[in-house]
């Protein structure tokens, strides 16, 4: 009987596999760098180079032999560090040139991306982080893989409105320095609402300091298999829906935290977490979108899209979270416009808009991530759309996040390909209605009553 079940699983996980597109979306390696800080800008850079080769020098290797030895793609493998405006406290000199040190190491070791040139400044912000936000434009710009994030604000503090209005000038800015490239450096840029500091996804992974030295960490993926469950659903009940969603959330989790026991093995450093989010990609057969429209919406973005929505959130991390013990990041469901086949036609043929994304953020893991906006679009109205959904996880105490790409010269009708996983979008319209002199009056916004939990 025992050999019969194992035999079953063995089964299952190769059609997975081969017919539903089921891989590890990433397998990232936190590294703390703490102990970098030095006298100059040029030491700090040498000692953060140094520290990230070496502790990541084999993550490549470990990665593609257990992808040989599993049978299991890992599409990724990615590098968080500790937020770089932490290391670079009084230290003079320019921030973006850890950026470049940062994109130099990653290219060295052969990671996609590698994540950290962040702040934390929601309840205001040190000289570092300021100098390290003015960077920003001209780090993402200059580098090729290097992402950043800035957490603007938590459920214990508000939300921090000064840092918001500079982030919408700062999108703005690094859309302008990159317009040759389809402002690619928004792509990699995520402004944030209770960030955390185990997320393995880009372009918002950081290495929170209440981490050890080294961690890793693995992002499962897996649309495809869960609309595949739902494929011998018709005619089911909606909890019955969810329960087929639960057992296959499970089994992916598993494969998840199989990969991540043996890169933790092998790497000499510890598991860190599993982040259960399901990651859509351009390609059919691996859209989010699809699953909510294989539960019975004609598209979506039709009313009822964010109860879906919900099901789906809950009960992935219903069955995640049966599979293993370490669940972590952000877990739960993407809805990237960019890079998600169902959204981008569901953009193109108007049954989504901004406001019927934006309710569905109240449910997803993250918030609005690659839309692809007007040239046109002002700094206060993305200020505004920052504000917004940091207001969506304060009240909500989760984690949402803001990644637009501001494309210049740009309008609705347009289209924009961004390369690789991050895809290809249509220009979706925004409301113009003007925000200015709600965004200019700047302060905080105070922390809800229910965010003093004691």
């Amino acid at each position: 009987m025992s050999f019969h079940l194992n035999s079953r699983n063995i089964l299952d996980t190769i059609e997975m596999i081969e017919k539903y597109r089921l891989d590890i979306r990433t397998v990232t390696m936190g590294i703390s760098l703490l102990s970098c800080t030095r006298s100059t800008m040029e030491e700090t850079c040498r000692a953060v180079h140094d520290r990230v080769v070496t502790q990541a020098a084999r993550l490549v290797e470990v990665c593609e032999s257990i992808e040989a030895e599993l049978g299991i793609p890992i599409v990724n493998k990615r590098i968080s560090v500790t937020p770089v405006a932490l290391i670079t406290a009084g230290v003079e000199g320019n921030p973006a040139d850890v950026a470049r040190a940062l994109d130099k190491a990653a290219k060295e070791v052969g990671v996609n991306f590698i994540g950290g040139y962040s702040a934390l400044v929601e309840k205001g912000a040190t000289t570092s982080e300021k100098a390290l936000i003015r960077s920003i434009p001209e780090a993402l710009s200059e580098t090729d893989v290097v992402c950043s994030s800035v957490n603007i604000a938590t459920s214990r503090a508000g939300i921090n409105m000064n840092a918001a209005a500079q982030m919408g000038r700062v999108i703005k800015e690094a859309a302008e320095l990159t317009k040759d490239r389809s402002a690619i450096a928004c792509a990699k840029l995520v402004v944030f609402a209770n960030s955390v500091g185990d997320n393995p996804f880009m372009a918002g992974a950081y290495h929170g300091i209440e981490e050890p030295d080294a961690v890793v960490s693995v992002g499962v993926s897996g649309p495809g298999v869960v609309d595949r469950a739902l494929g011998n659903l018709s005619g089911a009940t909606l909890d019955q829906v969810a329960e087929e969603i639960k057992k296959a959330a499970f089994k992916i989790t598993r494969a998840g935290q199989l990969v991540g026991d043996m890169a933790s093995e092998r790497l000499g450093v510890p598991f860190g977490i599993v982040d259960l989010s399901l990651a859509p990609t351009a390609e059919q057969g691996d859209s989010v979108a699809h699953i909510l429209e294989h539960m019975g919406l004609d598209q979506v973005g039709t009313h009822g899209t964010t109860a879906a929505l919900a099901l789906l959130n809950d009960a992935v991390k219903k069955g995640g979270m049966m599979a293993c013990s370490r669940v972590g990041g952000l877990s739960g469901s993407f809805i990237p416009v960019s890079e998600d086949k169902g959204m981008i036609d569901a953009v193109r043929s108007g049954s989504i808009t901004m406001d019927k994304l934006e309710a569905m953020t109240a449910i997803c893991s993250v918030g609005f991530d690659m839309i692809a906006l007007p040239g046109e679009t002002s700094a206060e109205t993305i200020a505004g759309m920052i504000a917004d959904e940091a207001a969506i996880g304060v009240m909500n105490h989760k984690t949402t996040a803001v990644r637009v790409i501001p494309v210049p010269g740009a309008g609705p009708g347009d289209e924009v390909n961004f390369g690789g996983l991050l895809g290809y979008a249509p220009i979706i319209p925004v409301n113009q209605v003007g925000n200015g002199e709600f965004i200019r009056r700047g302060g905080f916004i105070p922390a809800p009553v229910h965010g003093f939990r004691n």
